[in-house]
């Protein structure tokens, strides 16, 4: 029986993929679409709970989807058809059963190559296209009571793990040493090791352990500090810098433990920093609990960016407020399947904050001399109260052993 059903293509429950399908379709309706192929491994995970090759297929004239399938060949279940290329799907449209073809069909027009989606076209001659990727990025913000399960969990084993890291910590050792002792003991925590982004424009290991100077290290990313790296060929991250006295150690590593991740950073150090940083820290403290208490549904989600921005002046922080020499665009971000989803936290942001929305907030400072400071959670916007915190993780500045 077992065998059965890790056969299955589906392995979300019939009610879970409903509630998605559901809210998939709702989007689609909204953008005008009758149609959504799918094919971004993101997306058919959100549609199916697997990752499989081939495509997904949502209809506003049907409760289930259908499914194309390239690889692996053993899957099993309702509406599924077997092909070897692309043209192939067609004949989920063809037969007694099959489904009327759209009108106009949603592709990941955001995620796909532009070979890919001219390919596609051709398939459907006739047929007007436009891009799902608002429908799915929308769709995917609000997460289902499941989902936001899966996040909790990854959120304890992601506290565990960061509990362990002052013991990780030998003397004289490099970022890149630590690195790479937290990154094994976190794979035998159970992290999956897989760092799901959006878009092609950043490229990430597992994470960032940052110490001193290096934060402050321009990268090509839209990081509140980057790092230079160990390569040109990957500009972030630890670069060989050793851990000393006086230098922060911060640290943003995978949460990834069910497919859905959290993201959380926490400033470790050997012995206590400079007054600057110190207060700096507690300040990237004080802004997410300021900011969690705001994150209600309906509030404008440039009005936390805002707030923020508003309490590093008053400070006297503005000048290291998400960088120094680089300042990163953001205070927070959406997070579940991929690291980097709906609504986003910056000044231009468009977004309305809504209930089942996971949100990491990452108010970080970047002090010249000493390095990275702050501290990154992540949230879920509850249905009236403040913010729920699901990285429950001690706050301070935390010291080696």
């Amino acid at each position: 029986m077992e065998s059965v059903d890790k056969d299955k293509l589906c392995l979300l429950s019939d009610s879970e993929q409903k509630l998605r399908c559901d809210k998939v379709r709702a989007m689609m309706s909204k953008n005008g679409v009758d149609g959504l192929l799918v094919s971004d491994n993101a997306n058919v995970y959100y549609l199916t709970g697997r990752v499989f090759s081939g495509y997904v297929y949502v209809s506003t004239d049907s409760d289930e989807p259908y499914y194309a399938v390239k690889r692996p060949c053993h899957l099993v279940g309702g509406r599924i058809v077997m092909i070897r290329k692309p043209e192939e799907m067609t004949r989920m449209f063809e037969g007694e059963s099959a489904i009327r073809p759209p009108r106009r069909m949603g592709l990941e027009m955001g995620a796909l190559s532009y070979n890919a989606v001219t390919r596609l076209m051709k398939i459907f001659p006739g047929v007007e296209f436009a891009d799902a990727t608002p429908v799915m990025c929308a769709a995917r913000a609000v997460k289902t009571d499941e989902e936001i399960a899966k996040i909790r969990f990854s959120g304890v084993k992601h506290r565990h793990l960061y509990e362990r890291i002052p013991h990780l910590y030998k003397e004289g050792m490099r970022d890149i040493e630590l690195q790479v002792e937290i990154e094994r003991t976190a794979r035998l925590e159970g992290c999956l090791g897989q760092f799901r982004v959006a878009g092609n424009d950043m490229e990430l290991f597992m994470g960032n352990v940052l110490v001193g100077g290096n934060a402050d290290n321009p990268s090509p990313y839209d990081f509140a500090m980057g790092g230079a790296g160990m390569d040109p060929s990957l500009p972030v991250g630890a670069d060989g810098t050793i851990i000393k006295p006086g230098l922060s150690v911060m640290v943003d590593v995978n949460g990834n433990f069910t497919g859905y991740m959290t993201d959380m950073t926490r400033c470790y150090a050997v012995e206590p920093l400079p007054e600057r940083a110190a207060r700096a820290h507690q300040l990237s403290i004080d802004i997410c609990a300021e900011l969690a208490r705001m994150g209600r549904p309906g509030v404008e989600a440039k009005a936390l960016y805002e707030r923020a921005l508003e309490m590093a002046t008053e400070a006297g922080m503005a000048e290291f407020f998400m960088g120094h020499r680089q300042h990163a665009g953001f205070v927070g971000h959406g997070v579940g399947i991929e690291i980097n989803e709906l609504p986003v936290i910056a000044p231009r942001s468009r977004d309305i904050l809504a209930a089942g929305n996971v949100i990491a907030l990452e108010p970080k400072f970047v002090i010249p001399g000493v390095g990275a400071v702050g501290i990154e959670n992540t949230y879920r916007v509850t249905d009236s109260g403040p913010m729920e915190r699901l990285t429950d993780a001690p706050e301070e500045i935390i010291y080696f052993d």
